[in-house]
């Protein structure tokens, strides 16, 4: 592996050891078969669901029949599943299959070794009864900042292209490293460098927002028009599709 990295990822949101993100391990998830599909088969979805088309393709899936069946079984939350129409509950697998995605942790080069807890707090051991380690994706486990923030200016009222091509303005200051649609298609993803002088990243999100006029355009989310959850440096950015990649800087990106 390359020794040198600048973020971290993460194969799942759940469980996965946040682990040194090279150019290889970014290109190996972003042209994935699997990330491609599980995109492509959730725009499909809100497509269709939103033209009020035809749903049998995925109705018809075995792997949706037995999601719907591990729903139907949930104690309470089954009850309320069986209750919702058949686009609400494509919708539902369509969202999961969003968040089964790997994903980059931008903000943060590197996490502590903790040890890996089971349900009721005790900690894990292998086969040879040795603790399990690993680098748990939470704050108060981060040792070195990347030096790198992400912004999430998602449910666009217009193509995510447009708000891309305003950080090509002259004066613009702040350095994009990478620019990508979300998985829903309808979103912008700004991974740039942090400026010294301009704040945590709260902060430089809000001054990037504002050069970008996005403070009051309806239709966006969060208080300052970005994901309020992306002011902390451990925020999960979920693999986009290598086609949905509008601009990268490998060099800037990937190494300190």
């Amino acid at each position: 592996m390359e020794k040198n990295w600048r973020f971290v990822w993460q194969a799942n949101i759940y469980w996965a050891s946040c682990e040194p993100c090279t150019a290889a391990v970014f290109s190996t998830q972003v042209r994935s078969a699997q990330v491609n599909w599980k995109i492509s088969t959730r725009r499909a979805i809100i497509k269709a669901v939103r033209e009020g088309l035809p749903l049998d393709e995925w109705t018809r899936r075995s792997d949706y029949q037995r999601w719907c069946i591990e729903q139907l079984a949930k104690p309470r939350a089954g009850e309320k599943f069986a209750m919702k129409p058949e686009p609400l509950r494509l919708l539902q697998w369509g969202e999961e299959l969003k968040t089964s995605l790997s994903g980059f942790v931008y903000g943060v080069r590197e996490f502590a070794l903790v040890p890996k807890l089971d349900k009721n707090g005790n900690p894990k051991l292998d086969s040879s009864g040795k603790q399990i380690m690993y680098r748990r994706r939470k704050q108060e486990n981060v040792t070195h900042l990347s030096g790198l923030f992400m912004s999430d200016y998602d449910h666009l009222p217009f193509d995510p292209r447009e708000l891309y091509e305003k950080t090509k303005q002259p004066g613009y200051p702040w350095k994009t490293c990478l620019a990508h649609l979300t998985s829903s298609g309808e979103g912008l993803r700004l991974v740039s460098e942090c400026l010294l002088g301009m704040g945590n990243i709260a902060d430089q999100q809000y001054l990037q927002a504002q050069e970008l006029g996005m403070l009051n355009v309806i239709g966006t989310t969060g208080k300052h028009v970005t994901d309020n959850s992306c002011v902390n440096c451990d925020k999960f950015s979920f693999c986009p599709r290598e086609e949905d990649i509008l601009y990268i800087d490998e060099d800037k990106l990937f190494h300190i």
